[in-house]
């Protein structure tokens, strides 16, 4: 099926997508005139206007949301479709959408996603990364990574790394002038370095040993959103952070991290790789997963 025929809606769901008539244009590779003409042809016919407009910004209206999740799904699968009449499963061609967390991004970037882009040099893939949760079909994804707790029951799961741990860790020079706590109720006394949750709200720490799980407040000294800046700040000797393992295993060989807590801190099921069952699994999905079952678990990665 040819652009033409789908440029409305097209338009409509890229400029959902970047939240900009500018950003959408670049990536559909036409001008921001025409794709303006083009969503606001759309709201001319369906006499409804889908986006609230300023000059600073642009942002679905609650007929927009309701309209654009449900047309994205059908959208997609046309696009599939036109792409899988010309397309060789073996050398599959077009756009892989993911969306994921930043960490787990980081994590499957370099042996995963470069990995395939080298097998299937005619796929482009996408990777959108937050840290909230969102509904894949509805937005027009092909697949999701997420830990394994919160993938939707809906969803079919692939293993994709073994189990992961988030450990309580601090600078030497840290714990020599703090001292190291023996027990978790001893974490009131120090120092922490706490993360900021999408939702607004701040990570209770989740300890747990022989059965008994705990929920730790610890004192805030400082309160950051990227593990990157809580790693370098628990380097720093700020105080005591709660991170992936994963995430510092450098920190941790070169001595500029020490584990506390360690028999508090057990590990749990780690990420998958999602997708509905309930539609076609295009050509460009399905090579990834065939090499995510092929690679997985990610032991020499994570």
């Amino acid at each position: 099926m040819q652009r033409s025929a789908l440029i409305e809606l097209d338009a409509v769901l890229a400029v959902a997508r970047r939240a900009s008539f500018r950003a959408a244009a670049q990536e559909l590779g036409i001008s921001t005139s025409a794709i303006s003409n083009a969503v606001a042809g759309l709201e001319a016919r369906l006499e409804t206007r889908l986006f609230h407009r300023t000059t600073r910004s642009v942002a679905l209206t609650e007929a927009g949301q309701r309209y654009v999740a449900r047309i994205a799904p059908a959208i997609a699968e046309i696009h599939r479709a036109s792409e899988e009449l010309h397309g060789d499963p073996l050398s599959p061609a077009g756009t892989l959408r993911i969306n994921t967390s930043v960490g787990a991004a980081q994590m499957i970037f370099q042996p995963l996603i470069l990995e395939y882009l080298r097998r299937y040099p005619q796929m482009k893939v996408e990777i959108v990364s937050e840290a909230r949760l969102v509904d894949i079909v509805a937005l027009g994804f092909d697949a999701g990574i997420r830990l394994a707790e919160a993938v939707p029951q809906d969803m079919i799961a692939v293993p994709l790394s073994p189990d992961l741990r988030l450990v309580v860790v601090g600078s030497p020079d840290y714990l020599a002038a703090h001292g190291v706590p023996q027990s978790p109720a001893d974490l009131a006394t120090h120092e922490g370095i706490l993360t900021r949750l999408s939702h607004g709200g701040l990570y209770r720490w989740e300890l747990e040993r022989h059965g008994t799980a705990i929920t730790v407040d610890v004192p805030a000294r400082i309160i950051l959103d990227d593990a990157t800046l809580i790693r370098q700040a628990a380097c720093a000797g700020m105080g005591l952070a709660f991170l992936s393992e994963w995430h510092i295993t450098d920190a941790l060989a070169r001595g500029e991290l020490v584990r506390v807590l360690d028999d508090w801190c057990p590990s749990f099921p780690g990420l998958r790789l999602y997708y509905s069952g309930h539609r076609h699994v295009p050509a460009g999905l399905r090579a990834l997963i065939d090499l995510v079952r092929k690679q997985a678990p990610l032991t020499g990665a994570i």
